[in-house]
């Protein structure tokens, strides 16, 4: 009996000891986010966390780059980037010498009867509402040349609300006003016919087929007077890093051009193109 009572004592030492042990454990154990278990380990004790975050450049580096950059250059990146086109069709131009640039909102605009008495909602004047500062507003008017997107109230909206301009798919008008107000509006055309009427809105922040190019929310809008450049979101990163290579290339071109007055030996040495 008195070897059982022995026994008996050390097991609940023992069991004692152990949930001792967990207790303290559990005390210096970094809690486990539902991100940290997901990657099956622990964030860095030094704090880095860089393997837990996306790297690419920061908005500021991407604005930088695409404000020195030609749209050319842009096109160009584009087109190594993806292998595809991403230049809208020569018509699209500022109406007033501007640049262009930040993210897609879209907005798509169909023509309707004067007849149709439905409620449609105004989605076209919705995203101008809700769009976050330094977007741009991408609006496709179905067959819509001789018709204006946007006038000097939209306009006068878009400055007050900080975002960065608007690409339209149709027409523009009140030109010396936009000029005015100082908001960036490229169009395929200029017409004093306004959307009010002929026009309703169906869909906003959907992907759309703006000037030949399909443009989803997100994507990034370069313009200047050599025309309109679409960048998808998920090669931002790349076309940055090229745009980077071809500056380095080009400055260093130019001065062999100079010095040498032949493009042949610049490109023989740097392959720019």
């Amino acid at each position: 009996m008195r070897r059982h009572r022995l026994l008996l004592s050390v097991i609940c030492c023992s069991a004692f000891i152990g949930i001792l042990g967990l207790v303290a454990f559990a005390r210096h154990t970094p809690e486990q986010t539902p991100a940290t278990r997901a990657e099956g380990a622990l964030p860095p004790r030094d704090g880095s966390a860089v393997a837990l975050r996306q790297v690419g450049p920061t908005r500021q580096e991407i604005i930088t780059e695409f404000t020195k950059a030609s749209t050319g250059n842009v096109a160009d990146a584009v087109d190594e980037a993806t292998g595809q086109r991403g230049f809208m069709y020569r018509d699209m131009k500022p109406v007033f010498k501007t640049k262009i640039m930040g993210p897609a909102t879209t907005a798509v605009l169909r023509r309707v009867l004067k007849s149709d008495q439905r409620d449609y909602p105004n989605r076209q004047l919705e995203i101008l509402d809700e769009s976050a500062a330094g977007s741009v507003l991408v609006y496709v008017l179905e067959d819509g040349l001789e018709t204006a997107g946007i006038g000097n109230l939209m306009a006068t909206t878009g400055k007050v609300r900080g975002l960065a301009g608007a690409v339209i798919d149709g027409g523009a008008r009140d030109v010396e006003e936009l000029e005015e107000i100082g908001f960036p509006v490229f169009s395929r055309s200029i017409t004093p016919s306004t959307s009010v009427g002929r026009y309703v809105s169906v869909s906003k922040n959907v992907p759309v087929t703006c000037a030949g190019v399909l443009v989803r929310p997100g994507d990034w809008i370069v313009g200047d007077r050599t025309g309109v450049v679409v960048v998808p979101v998920d090669k931002l990163a790349e076309v940055v890093k090229l745009l980077r290579q071809y500056d380095d290339k080009e400055t260093k071109m130019v001065a062999i051009i100079k010095e040498e007055k032949s493009m042949l030996k610049a490109l023989a040495k740097y392959n720019r193109y």
